[in-house]
């Protein structure tokens, strides 16, 4: 295996959660996606690498189910999150996808057109 490992986290940017939940969305797909590779030498390879993670997002749920079938069809680790609904949102609500970590260049085929997550954090006392 000589290519780029990376894991790609896809948030739904549709749900008007606060900064802090989707924070929390994005690190329960990583973790979950994570713990979906079966390729010990992939997470080594990934580890070895700094553990690349790219956060990109989309606008809806359908976008989102969309990208997790065709992960499955292309054989990617992937978990979707579904929240717990304990503070902001409802039981069950989809709020993120983790891809990988696997080859770059596959979950690039996927992710590579999506926007990256970008804005300014903002602090108050």
């Amino acid at each position: 295996m000589n290519h780029e490992v990376k894991q790609v986290i896809v948030l739904r940017t549709d749900l008007n959660i606060s900064i802090g939940k989707l924070c929390v969305q994005a690190c329960h797909a990583s973790c979950l996606s994570m713990l979906s590779v079966k390729d010990s030498q992939m997470l080594k390879k990934w580890n070895a690498e700094g553990a690349k993670k790219v956060v990109v997002y989309v606008k809806s749920k359908g976008k989102l189910l969309n990208l997790y079938e065709k992960a499955r069809s292309l054989g990617i680790p992937c978990s979707l999150v579904r929240n717990a609904g304990l503070t902001e949102l409802e039981p069950g609500t989809v709020t993120a996808l983790g891809l990988g970590p696997w080859e770059s260049s596959i979950i690039d085929k996927l992710t590579g057109s999506l926007p990256l997550l970008k804005g300014e954090l903002r602090f108050e006392d």
